[in-house]
């Protein structure tokens, strides 16, 4: 996958990537997901042991039958350190090598963690999607900010996250009587296409199946070499 242009040089402290992710934020567009798209990519990225190198996997499936289609990682490492909310600069500097091998173009990234829903506006989800230039979902297994009422234990039910006034994304059950998503749109999407796409990918198991199987990938190879 070709990477059209950097988007920014990496900040060397905190202080500066706050900055930065301000600056960012103003930069990511909201809108709805395409309609028929045909290749959905799942990223997630995982530590060693020691915390030296990180993982990161691509996984990337055809719809509507969701088959997997490609599936590589990348061992890089560590070149931030680990702050709350800044977790992007930490990650992405890995998962952009990994994307910069794939031989697909996907339609579309769904990313564990956060898009929008996020205190800046700028979680990894809509930090990769700005880099990337592709639509981006974040699907992330805890909440950031944001309220919510609660959740219905059925698949497909769900509540929306508020916070400051604004809609930043819903919290989903994909699975009945398992803990709920939160789902907010990375760049290039939005809520309401973001959450139909989430459940679509969402087979027999909590997490979107290309997060899933990146996320499985990651912590095999974390496992393995660590053991090596």
């Amino acid at each position: 996958m070709h990477i059209l242009s950097a988007l920014h040089s990496w900040p060397a402290s905190a202080k500066k990537a706050v900055a930065l992710q301000r600056q960012l934020a103003r930069q990511v567009v909201l809108q709805p997901l395409p309609r028929r798209p045909q290749l959905i990519a799942g990223a997630d990225v995982g530590y060693r042991p020691d915390d030296s190198k990180v993982v990161a996997a691509v996984a990337v499936y055809r719809l509507p039958q969701l088959e997997l289609q490609e599936l590589l990682t990348v061992e890089d490492h560590v070149s931030f350190p680990y702050v709350p909310g800044l977790l992007s600069f930490r990650e992405i500097p890995s998962l952009l090598k990994a994307f910069e091998h794939l031989q697909l173009q996907p339609d579309i990234v769904l990313c564990d963690g956060q898009g929008v829903a996020h205190p800046r506006r700028l979680g990894l989800a809509s930090h990769l999607g700005l880099w990337l230039q592709v639509p981006t979902v974040g699907c992330a297994k805890s909440r950031l900010v944001g309220e919510h009422g609660r959740v219905g234990e059925n698949r497909g039910q769900y509540r929306s996250l508020m916070h400051a006034g604004e809609r930043l994304g819903v919290v989903l059950r994909t699975r009945r009587r398992v803990k709920p998503l939160y789902i907010s749109p990375g760049h290039l999407a939005d809520v309401d296409s973001s959450m139909r796409l989430v459940l679509r990918c969402c087979r027999r198991f909590r997490l979107p199946e290309p997060i899933r199987r990146a996320h499985l990938t990651v912590q095999r190879e974390v496992h393995s070499r660590a053991a090596t």
